[in-house]
């Protein structure tokens, strides 16, 4: 797709924008030909061409007053000069007409559109047709859902239709060039997608843990076919909600990633410290963001250390406990509504609140691994480039040393360093002791005597 077929899409797009919107405020001040409908006005043609931006149109299904509005937000990017007639003075009051909606910004001359902007276009003539406005900022349009639409407040306590309408930078980037870029990580979407390069054979788990994993996969693959084919939705609430607990490093995030690599489903790890916000209402609004796109994606939404957000609530004995009792409440019921696959991860399940605990369909304890256990991680982990010296004696540093599957690829890296910094590929004794050494250390742990010898 050439970037220039892209752009001539959008610049036609802008031409019948242009002639709306002249329409519109001709109709609305009574001018000659006021009596022509704008909804008359002849769309660009939607072209068979491999264009990205007729490309969704076809995909969304867009109805007239969707894409006008998609049209709206692109042309601050692409064409701003389409919207200067909203700045005209209304000459009853020397001030621009309120109507118009419309929003300052002491870096950008132009005329920024806000939702009253898009209700007068759609509304001006034809004030029954308010439904279809606010149906274009609900949560489950298309647009909304896809997150090609930011209606984004400027001041607080102003009208809804007051905040600015803004199109996402991703799917400006997508209409130019084809190419939809990964959501980035930030305050406005706190969250971020989580893979894996490995394979269930690298998990070690216990039989029964992994039995309990796989009825999670089973979930994922039949969850729809169970709910639609076979009924189950009058019975059961959608989605699935399971906790992870156990310590640090024994494969809880490895088992999130892998069950979206085995389903073809997107993780994406719920950043706790970027959501949680000390206004009230601000927690919620960070969560919403994250739900609402993730339903419409089908992802599988994992939140490490849960505990910070999910944990025991308190007894409301002040204004700060009743706000954060207010966001578990609320998590509550979002996750209970979600359905999706929801994973919360803890160190410890008696942090969690029983008012969650008691909902969820399961709890997997990753414990610790065996010594036998740790022994298979040790071989999985040097089975590659970097190895040990064959006189290492692996059982014994497998029963000797308590490591969690992460701590041992910690391990790893220090000792493949340490090995390739000597144009060597071997790892000998001393370097995979000073390695545990410095796992042990990290938990205030120290080797013995016998251990280092």
């Amino acid at each position: 797709m050439e970037t220039n077929l892209a752009i001539t899409a959008l610049y036609k797009e802008m031409d019948w924008l242009q002639k709306v919107i002249d329409q519109v405020i001709c109709s609305y001040l009574q001018h000659e030909g006021h009596e022509n409908r704008w909804q008359d006005i002849s769309l660009p043609e939607i072209t068979p061409d491999d264009n990205p931006y007729y490309n969704k149109l076809n995909e969304w299904n867009l109805n007239l007053y969707e894409r006008l509005c998609l049209a709206l937000i692109i042309a601050p990017q692409i064409k701003p000069e389409v919207l200067d007639i909203f700045f005209s003075k209304n000459a009853m009051y020397d001030r621009g007409f309120t109507e118009f909606g419309g929003a300052v910004n002491k870096s950008h001359s132009g005329f920024i559109p806000t939702g009253q902007t898009l209700s007068f276009l759609i509304t001006a003539v034809n004030p029954e047709l308010r439904f279809d406005v606010l149906n274009i900022f609900s949560s489950t349009n298309i647009l909304s859902k896809e997150q090609v639409l930011v209606l984004e407040a400027t001041e607080p306590n102003i009208p809804v239709l007051n905040n600015t309408l803004l199109l996402n930078e991703r799917w400006l980037h997508y209409f130019i060039t084809g190419v939809l870029p990964q959501l980035e990580h930030n305050v406005s979407f706190p969250a971020k997608q989580i893979t894996t390069n490995l394979n269930w054979s690298d998990l070690v788990l216990e039989d029964h843990v992994m039995q309990q994993v796989m009825e999670i996969n089973a979930w994922l693959t039949y969850g729809t076919a169970l709910m639609t084919d076979w009924g189950l939705d009058s019975k059961i609430k959608p989605g699935y909600r399971t906790l992870f607990y156990g310590p640090p490093g024994t494969g809880k995030t490895l088992t999130a990633a892998l069950l979206g690599k085995n389903t073809n489903r997107e993780v994406y790890r719920v950043d706790l410290s970027m959501i949680v916000s000390k206004y009230i209402g601000e927690t919620e609004k960070n969560l919403s963001k994250i739900f609402d796109v993730a339903q419409h994606k089908d992802w599988i939404l994992f939140f490490d250390e849960a505990d910070a957000l999910f944990g025991k609530r308190t007894a409301a004995s002040s204004s700060n406990d009743k706000h954060a009792n207010q966001q578990t409440g609320y998590l509550l019921q979002r996750i209970e509504d979600f359905p999706g696959v929801v994973i919360l991860a803890s160190n410890l399940k008696e942090n969690m609140d029983e008012a969650f605990t008691r909902r969820f369909q399961s709890m997997i304890h990753f414990t610790m691994p065996t010594a036998e256990e740790r022994l298979l991680l040790w071989e999985k982990a040097f089975s590659g480039k970097c190895s040990l010296d064959p006189d290492i004696d692996l059982e014994n540093i497998a029963e000797q040393f308590e490591l969690a599957g992460g701590a041992i690829i910690n391990i790893l890296r220090y000792c493949a360093l340490t090995a390739i910094q000597k144009n060597e590929t071997v790892v000998n004794n001393y370097d995979l002791l000073e390695g545990i050494r410095r796992e042990f250390k990290k938990e205030n742990r120290t080797l013995s005597v016998m251990q280092m010898n």
